[in-house]
């Protein structure tokens, strides 16, 4: 009885093409209804509607049938192929194809569930958004926000408001981020912290690949692993492998080893603890109250390789029997307090508040605190420049203790004012100085040392020029300058007035002076 009057009325006013809603047989108690706003049917008990594919099921429901619309009422529920929404009220507007749903609402498509208290779903694109709070759940995974909008077709979501994202092996909050729940892959659109049993990333922009745990942010962003820290304009992460390459103004910390590495590029990996710094990189090392920086073209850090474990087997019997030596596998240190080691490669730099340096390669371990510059490198404590084959400063916990060159030691150091060009000599075979608080305050060079000094009085009035050679000599330094040279065994010296010295040729046969490649400034490590 009602069928004939719900399609005199879509047939008269619908014209436009739009899919009628039809009540399907099954329906429960039918009251057709004409008022001047247009034709009601009131449905109650039973309720089945239908719209192309979709299925609309419901307690009761007010069909208006001019506009195509639908108002139901309890255990509501809209199945599509592959997709169900469910209520306990709606209001589905068929022209358009949006259902306005509230009150425990629950979207689903058989893998990924989505419930809110008010939900707008569009049946023609399966889009459903929300406004008042809402969660969606995939799997172990579940993501909450104030608002949010989900495409069952595509899988993916948009989520806005004090996101929160919780999964057995992560979790993520944001204010705003994309997931989606076929790929698992989360798109950050704001600041984000991501945050597991190993390590806190903080990104604005890019995607994390939680199915594969690879992170890809394009805005500057941040790694902390355990004691190790790295952050960088961009930053991808493979959290399985452990790589990691980071580019632009990148800082990476070490704590427990006190070491912050500056670098135009980073790559890294996590479980061999190893770093590979590219495009003016510059190590800090923190020593008490100085810390000492080292500038190269490349710079790479490691853990010191543990020493390798054997065991001893005999095989055979008797008169064949023999011993073998089996060495257990190598185990490179996987424990960020392991030593470990720096390698500087090219143009190195190193300045710090007492001392000053450059060389061509460079490399620093942590098990003897022994910085070892290589190939011509200089290096200038105060007023004092020393060269040689090589040069070892040594460090402790709080400051640079000692200086040692072990072949073709020459120290050089400026006496009196600049224009005066005198200096002060003393060349040999090796030379180790001591320092204290930074400043070194005696040396000793030997064999065949070699000096010219410009001895003064007790007022500061040059004595003349001493020229001398012995086994052993041993400098002492005041006021940042050679006060006294002490000569031991078979000294020879001559002592010349300075009106009668040769002063311009008065040099030494490794004589050196390179001041002008001596770093002056911080800043000048990181231009």
């Amino acid at each position: 009885m009602l069928q004939p009057h719900y399609a005199a009325a879509q047939n008269s006013t619908d014209t436009s093409g739009k899919v009628p809603i039809e009540v399907m047989p099954g329906t429960g108690r039918l009251q057709y209804v004409q008022t001047d706003s247009g034709a009601i049917n009131k449905l109650i008990g039973n309720v089945i509607l239908k719209q192309g594919e979709n299925m609309m099921y419901c307690d009761s429901a007010y069909f208006f049938l001019e506009r195509n619309t639908v108002e139901a009422f309890g255990n509501v529920r809209v199945v599509q192929p592959g997709s169900e929404a469910t209520s306990d009220y709606m209001r589905y507007v068929g022209n358009a194809k949006l259902a306005y749903m509230k009150s425990n609402v629950m979207l689903t498509d058989g893998q990924s569930n989505l419930w809110s208290e008010e939900v707008e779903y569009n049946t023609a694109t399966k889009i459903g958004v929300y406004t008042q709070g809402g969660t969606v759940q995939n799997e172990t995974t579940t993501l909450s926000s104030n608002a949010g909008v989900y495409d069952m077709r595509s899988k993916n979501a948009r989520f806005t408001g004090e996101v929160i994202v919780t999964d057995p092996e992560y979790n993520v909050v944001s204010e705003d981020l994309g997931y989606n729940t076929e790929t698992k892959l989360v798109t950050f659109y704001s600041p984000s912290v991501v945050t597991s049993d190993s390590s806190i990333l903080t990104t604005s922009s890019g995607t994390y690949d939680s199915k594969n745990k690879i992170a890809h942010f394009t805005s500057r962003s941040s790694v902390w692993n355990k004691e190790q820290y790295i952050e960088s304009d961009t930053l991808d992460y493979n959290r399985m492998t452990g790589v990691g390459v980071a580019v632009g103004n990148v800082i990476s910390l070490d704590t427990i080893q006190k070491t912050t590495l500056y670098s135009g590029r980073s790559d890294y990996n996590e479980k061999k603890k190893t770093v590979l710094a590219s495009i003016k990189p510059v190590l800090k090392q923190i020593n008490g109250k100085d810390s000492i920086f080292i500038r190269a073209d490349t710079l790479f850090s490691a853990a010191v390789p543990k020493q390798r474990d054997s065991i001893i087997r005999t095989i055979g019997k008797g008169k064949n029997a023999k011993q073998v030596t089996e060495y257990l596998p190598d185990t490179i240190g996987a424990d960020t307090s392991d030593p470990r080691y720096f390698i500087g490669y090219h143009h190195v730099k190193i300045f710090s508040d007492s001392l000053q340096g450059v060389c061509d390669s460079i490399s620093y371990s942590t098990v003897d605190s022994v910085v070892r510059m290589m190939i011509n490198p200089i290096a200038w404590s105060r007023n004092s420049q020393i060269t040689g084959d090589t040069i070892l400063l040594y460090m402790d916990s709080s400051e640079l203790r000692k200086i040692y060159v072990p072949n073709n030691a020459f120290m050089i150091s400026q006496s009196g004012p600049p224009r005066a060009q005198l200096w002060d000599q003393v060349q040999g075979k090796t030379l180790t100085g001591n320092l204290k608080n930074n400043t070194i305050t005696d040396m000793l060079v030997r064999p065949d040392a070699e000096a010219i000094y410009y001895a003064k009085d007790e007022s500061e009035a040059y004595l003349g020029v001493n020229e001398a050679t012995s086994e052993r000599m041993r400098i002492l330094f005041r006021d940042q300058g050679i006060y006294k040279i002490i000569f031991e065994q078979d000294v020879k010296q001559k002592m010349t007035p300075l009106d009668q010295a040769d002063l311009p040729n008065m040099k030494l046969s490794r004589y050196q002076w390179h001041i002008n490649r001596r770093p002056r400034s911080l800043a000048e490590l990181f231009e």
